[in-house]
């Protein structure tokens, strides 16, 4: 049996694939068959029936005014700055692209639970190839978002964060790191041995690596808001090592998985 539609809810859906919407995202957010937007476009176009005008889309917390979950916003800007990037599609939406590796399955996850808690009517999708998962959104709105975003390579250009975004990473410094880590870091366990017996002893370490000199700034400003000793073993990489403040990662980054 068809099931029929409102009028609304078809309005509703020819409204954002005028406004750029890819069919899948139209058809997840509808609660429709993708073959069902397509057919509905279709139609419309043969029948030279008026479509529904005046979609404003997702109101944005810059442009509009909107609610803006902040915690998830610094968890989301961590990824961003270490692995994402942002990209134009059709009719002035912007795709946001996170890329993790695929055996991070819990992670992955995490990202799209993430983003669609900054913009609640998303409907993230996940993309596979070559060991790795690219988790995309579109919006309108994702340049406001993420001023940060430009042509080019971070490491090429000047990273620097607005003052609301500063605000926003002093409440949720942990969530910042938790993004930056989990994206362009790791924790592994290290060795040293003694110059006298040569007897090996591991430790935990965190470490960080960056091209970007000012990534890894905001990195090391948010470990310093948090008083976690840090260390800079390398060019483009900061270590955190010292016991206390391993354990201090480890309760709200932890290891991959």
């Amino acid at each position: 049996m068809a099931h029929i539609r409102s009028q609304e809810t078809v309005d509703s859906a020819l409204r954002m694939s005028d406004a750029g919407f890819s069919d899948r995202a139209n058809a997840t957010y509808h609660g429709v068959a993708i073959k069902t937007i397509r057919r509905w476009r279709r139609l419309y176009q043969r029948r030279g029936l008026p479509r529904g005008t005046g979609f404003q889309g997702t109101p944005c917390p810059r442009c509009d005014g909107a609610e803006l979950d902040e915690a998830a916003y610094a968890l989301l800007l961590g990824w961003y700055l270490g692995d994402g990037s942002i990209a134009r599609a059709r009719r002035g939406v912007f795709t946001l692209q996170i890329i993790n590796d695929a055996r991070y399955v819990e992670l992955n996850q995490e990202i799209a639970d993430t983003i669609k808690r900054v913009k609640p009517t998303a409907s993230p999708c996940m993309r596979g190839g070559h060991g790795a998962i690219r988790t995309e959104a579109r919006w309108k709105h994702w340049p406001c978002l993420f001023p940060q975003h430009g042509a080019g390579r971070k490491h090429l250009r000047k990273i620097e964060l607005e003052a609301w975004q500063v605000e926003i990473v002093a409440k949720y410094p942990e969530r910042l790191l938790r993004g930056l880590f989990h994206s362009d870091g790791c924790r592994f366990v290290n060795w040293a041995s003694k110059p006298a017996t040569g007897k090996r002893y591991y430790y935990v370490r965190y470490m960080f690596s960056n091209e970007s000199d000012d990534i890894r700034k905001i990195l090391t400003d948010a470990l310093d808001l948090l008083g976690i000793a840090w260390r800079r073993p390398r060019r483009n990489a900061i270590a955190v090592s010292r016991k206390e403040a391993v354990a201090v990662l480890d309760g709200f980054v932890g290891a991959k998985g």
